[in-house]
């Protein structure tokens, strides 16, 4: 999907320069330069929703293209800064947002970008919301094979800790059974949404299991954080794998019987399943505990003996003393931030400048963007923005800026 390129904009391009262009409209665009591509960003009159949109042109060809957009894109983009950080994404900037919301990254060629592009055979590019770094603890993952009493734990901890930890939602395409509901029990979901989600990498983890599809979103787990509490997820070996191998970080938890026999006792004893099952559920477990025990996989392997004495164990590898709710810094997002009102570069680092509307009443906020500090990213969010506070004649502040006001 190519056109030519409009001279009125390629004369008014600099490299290395931010502009804005108007195109006759009052869409405001910005445009930014990454090798080979300009990458025009913002509001078009050919978009009928009036959203923030993308524009590739290549210089080699001298050919326009939409590309397929990933990702939760940003409501609005009225006013907004773009920059490019190293040479696979471009922060976005919007103004007079807080500074824990107006930070956005359009990827445009890291890994995910380019698996995609190669799946897709398609220009792709991926929106990325920031997230302001703080030190709230990492979600857990719990594997282990059925029978072997983790979902018992973690019952434990989400009842003596409610305000702590929180379960994320994982989506499925079977039919909800009696008293489940939509958003509670599971996501239910359709085969073809949840197909086209998982193919644009929306899913930390999937597996069909008798004909149907299971598994965790990112956004599933970030909704959990999103509520300040830490994620807990319940998920086979083959799940813990898939998310080692994603952008999310995580504390890696494996629980295991003494002993196969002991194992296959809890099973039968259930009295819950045919012969076929437990045999199947066997097979399977023999083949979690190879995987679990002889790996690198896991951070921390226990021996679910005894449950209250694993259960000890568990509290103790996650710092939780006796039945205190643990007191984990608050995050950013938990007080008022001013809102953004400049950005500027400062050798390597962006600064992304706040204030608040009572002006010398107290510092000012300056949120920094280091590529090299970065984290996460598509499909999940891009983490490592830090705050700090500086006075309001502090020297960087406005120097070499992109001024948004």
């Amino acid at each position: 999907m190519g056109e030519e390129a409009h001279a009125s904009v390629l004369d008014c391009l600099g490299e290395d320069q931010l502009v804005e262009l108007d195109s006759g409209s009052n869409c405001h665009q910005t445009v930014t330069f990454a090798g080979e591509k300009i990458f025009v960003i913002g509001e078009f009159k050919d978009d009928i929703l009036q959203s923030c949109g993308v524009r590739i042109f290549d210089k080699s060809t001298g050919k326009w293209t939409i590309p397929t957009v990933l990702g939760s894109k940003p409501v609005s983009i009225k006013a907004h800064s773009a920059i490019l950080l190293g040479k696979d994404r471009i922060l976005v900037v919007k103004q007079n947002l807080s500074l824990d919301g107006c930070a956005w990254f359009l990827e445009i060629d890291t890994p995910f970008i380019r698996e995609q592009r190669s799946i897709l055979g398609t220009e792709v590019v991926a929106w990325i919301k920031g997230v302001i770094e703080d030190d709230s603890p990492v979600p857990i993952v719990i594997s282990g094979p059925s029978g072997v009493g983790k979902g018992t734990l973690i019952m434990k901890l989400m009842k003596e800790f409610p305000s702590t930890f929180g379960f994320s939602v994982s989506h499925t395409t079977r039919l909800p059974r009696e008293k489940e509901k939509d958003g509670v029990h599971y996501h239910f979901a359709q085969r073809s949404i949840m197909e086209k989600d998982i193919r644009d990498g929306k899913f930390l983890e999937y597996a069909s299991v008798h004909g149907n599809l299971y598994g965790t979103s990112f956004e599933a787990v970030e909704a959990v954080a999103d509520q300040g509490k830490r994620c807990i997820l319940d998920i086979d070996v083959q799940g813990a794998r898939s998310v080692r191998a994603s952008p999310l970080k995580a504390l890696f938890i494996f629980i295991c019987p003494p002993s196969f026999e002991e194992l296959e006792n809890r099973l039968r004893s259930r009295g819950t399943e045919t012969e076929e099952q437990v045999q199947r559920r066997l097979s399977n477990a023999w083949a979690e505990l190879e995987q679990g025990k002889s790996s690198n996989l896991f951070d921390h392997v226990l021996v679910n003996d005894e449950l209250e004495a694993c259960y000890r164990k568990l509290k103790k590898i996650l710092a939780l003393h006796g039945s205190t709710e643990p007191a984990y810094p608050p995050s950013p997002k938990s007080g008022k931030l001013p809102v953004c009102r400049s950005i500027s570069r400062s050798d390597e680092k962006i600064l992304i400048h706040g204030k608040t509307a009572e002006a010398g009443t107290r510092p000012s906020v300056t949120c920094t963007v280091e590529a090299s500090l970065l984290s996460g990213g598509a499909p999940g969010r891009t983490k490592g923005l830090k705050l700090h506070e500086t006075s309001s004649d502090s020297p960087g502040n406005g120097l070499n800026g992109i001024r948004l006001l």
